[in-house]
């Protein structure tokens, strides 16, 4: 398959900005974009931070082919995010204050007028198997129909977007809020202004 070069670019840029951000190990993390019935997802094993135009595979959305064998092992995960909502991007990466707030919340409420704006409040949900496609697949697009964005507890994060890098802008707003809220968390004092009581979050 021959990538065009915006097309690898834009993977390039949002591979390298997951790495240097420490939201991924040096291969973990996938990324995909929706392609007509098709779907370009980053290679299993592939370093997202060096990526190569090898490393974009190409596979069918309706269907298991021989991308299958190449392709990240979270595929199934992506496929199903597109079939079930209007996601035409999609990003998994292991956000550290994401994954670290799940293990104590049931929710990671924006503290943060940018996350408020954003966001509001990031939901969170549990699987038998966090770290296996399976699980996720299943239960991942239901929160994305109506969310930019989900935190799977002790795995990571599962954002969708217009673009990759509209995508990307989820999981970074997503990790500042959520580390805002934990080092608040740690300070144990009652905030000056809660924006998430303001307006009602809880009803979201």
């Amino acid at each position: 398959m021959v990538i065009d070069k915006a097309t690898f670019k834009e993977f390039q840029i949002v591979g390298k900005v997951l790495t240097d951000h420490m939201y991924n190990t040096s291969h973990s993390g996938n990324i995909s974009m929706k392609s007509g019935g098709k779907m370009l997802i980053k290679r299993r094993g592939a370093m997202l931070g060096f990526l190569e135009p090898e490393d974009i595979i190409e596979t069918d959305l309706y269907q298991q082919d021989s991308g299958i064998m190449l392709s990240s092992t979270e595929t199934e995960v992506h496929r199903q995010i597109y079939l079930q909502t209007d996601a035409m991007a999609v990003i998994h990466a292991h956000n550290p204050f994401c994954v670290i707030l799940s293990l104590i919340e049931d929710e990671i409420t924006c503290i943060d007028a940018e996350g408020c704006y954003l966001y509001k409040r990031i939901p969170v949900i549990e699987v038998e198997n966090p770290a296996g496609p399976t699980d996720a697949a299943r239960e991942v697009p239901k929160i994305l129909k109506k969310y930019p964005i989900v935190v799977v507890r002790t795995h990571g994060v599962f954002a969708k977007g217009n673009s990759l890098i509209d995508a990307l802008q989820y999981v970074t707003g997503a990790e500042q809020s959520a580390m805002m809220r934990y080092y608040t968390l740690l300070l144990g004092k009652p905030l000056k202004r809660d924006l998430s009581q303001e307006k009602h979050f809880s009803e979201w």
